[in-house]
């Protein structure tokens, strides 16, 4: 189980690394897609490798003057990227716009390297539009004529059922490990379970399904590990990485996440392609069906709030607080966290908020926010019958939080 997850580990470190590896290897060209709402099945279909372009881990330096500072850490670290050369390995670029951001950072990208190929697709934003299902399945339609053209193949139907197949295969393995966690029967810590997912963004399919199947086989073989500390519930990140750190420091002040609607976590794999259907359509209702199940606060959809999903899911996993991860100048989701705060007082859910950035956060002013929030969790849970929580009051030591 170890060599398992430090290869998972290895992949989403070096995500361009492992990229440039298995194109040697393979001889077959990489496509990067910025997140969150592209289809990777399409360019999977068309034998490339597709991969989640992610934050690097080295400070912003390069392109610290080539977007605004005001830009969320995830998008100036890719500006970085782009103006230092790495990303020379991709063939091109799949890029829709979900937040004004991310144009900024497309325009650094074809300014450093005009022979990029940059392929833009507009999914539609408003998920709940009498014509939004047609018009998903047409966008996706011209993004497969793109690919197809950048790669000069044709892409049949039934390449592209087989990567529906396989990518529905993949994301029902790593719903099956967080069943695990929630049931107490997989030990994995969250920095582990992020490498799960990271690297299912990133490694061949294949190779990753292989890998996961082994790791649950040995798993659901073992003994059940012992409780491990206070159940909590992770929410934000939408489209970076929480850095593992972090992570690290909210299981060692006495907690363990047995939820999260991260984008490197559940809302990543949350949703299957149908598979009885015609492929684009089956497509476009996967994208459509993603936001009922994990609400995106980039999608608009009356029937569908973030918020209320927070509260069922909280309740599901059997969290007993709320830590949302803000990553800072994420528009998007400071828009949306008014309701989530509105949500959890109304609910009596204990709610923590942290502001992340890319280059320096407050570790240490982190953990002792972490300490004093595990303390008043348990105090609240010790004085309230069960059957009573959801009607406590916040404290004013609670009130810290929001």
């Amino acid at each position: 189980m170890r060599a398992i997850l430090e290869s998972f580990a290895a992949a989403g470190a070096d995500s361009l690394g492992y990229a440039a590896r298995w194109k040697a290897e393979h001889g077959r060209p990489v496509i990067g897609s910025f997140p969150m709402h592209f289809p990777l099945e399409l360019a999977h279909a068309a034998g490339a490798l597709p991969i989640i372009i992610q934050e690097a881990e080295d400070p912003i330096t390069d392109g610290e003057g080539a977007v605004f500072s005001f830009y969320c850490g995830f998008n100036r670290s890719v500006a970085d990227q782009a103006l230092k050369g790495r990303f020379k390995v991709l063939d091109g670029i799949m890029f829709g716009d979900h937040c004004v951001q991310l144009l900024g950072t497309a325009d650094v990208i074809r300014w450093n390297d005009p022979d990029m190929p940059i392929i833009f697709e507009q999914p539609v934003s408003s998920l709940d539009m009498a014509w939004a299902f047609a018009e998903t399945r047409q966008v996706y339609a011209h993004l497969k004529q793109e690919i197809e053209e950048l790669l000069g193949v044709v892409m049949t139907d039934d390449a592209l059922r087989a990567s529906i197949s396989l990518f529905n295969r993949n994301r029902q393995l790593i719903r099956r490990l967080y069943a695990l966690r929630i049931e107490g029967r997989a030990g994995l810590s969250a920095r582990e379970m992020q490498h799960v997912v990271k690297s299912s963004m990133v490694m061949d399919r294949a190779e990753h399904t292989a890998l996961l199947e082994a790791l649950l086989a040995e798993i659901e073989a073992s003994a059940p590990p012992a409780p491990q500390g206070l159940p909590v519930y992770l929410s934000g990140h939408l489209c970076q990485a929480p850095k593992l750190e972090l992570l690290d420091a909210v299981e060692q002040t006495g907690m363990v996440v047995v939820g999260d609607d991260l984008y490197h976590g559940y809302r990543y794999i949350s949703t299957d392609v149908p598979e009885d259907e015609e492929p684009l359509a089956a497509l476009a209702h996967w994208y459509i069906g993603r936001n009922a199940n994990v609400p995106c606060p980039t999608r608009a959809d009356g029937d569908a709030d973030w918020d209320d999903f927070l509260i069922r899911d909280i309740r599901r996993t059997g969290a007993k607080g709320l830590i949302v991860l803000v990553a800072k100048f994420c528009e998007p989701h400071m828009y949306y966290f008014p309701e989530i705060m509105e949500a959890c007082d109304r609910e009596g859910i204990l709610m923590l908020k942290l502001e992340t950035e890319h280059d320096s956060m407050p570790m240490e002013a982190f953990k002792t926010r972490l300490e004093t929030f595990v303390e008043v969790a348990r105090r609240r849970l010790a004085a309230t019958p069960p059957a009573a929580h959801a009607q406590v009051e916040r404290s004013d030591a609670e009130q810290q939080f929001q």
